[in-house]
């Protein structure tokens, strides 16, 4: 059980990682777009829709991340 655990752990923090990267690329093509001026600064692009998006997976992935943490401890604890 904890092995699984163990690996759900991981690969929520991967996912983590991931969706952090492609969440800072994606802010960084709106913010080049933003510096050249182009389109309107008050209604967003497609970049910085996919940015803020990427944001919430973000905090979504880190959330359950915790909650894994959370559980191994729980269970660690009850065991001794």
């Amino acid at each position: 059980m904890s092995t699984f655990l163990f690996l759900l752990l991981i690969a929520a923090m991967i996912a983590t990682v991931v969706v952090l990267v492609r969440g800072l690329a994606a802010f960084l093509l709106n913010a080049s777009a933003d510096a050249r001026g182009d389109g309107d600064p008050n209604v967003p692009n497609d970049s910085a829709i996919k940015s803020n998006k990427m944001m919430q997976y973000r905090i979504f992935f880190q959330a359950i991340a915790i909650f894994i943490i959370v559980l191994i401890l729980f269970i660690g604890s009850s065991k001794s």
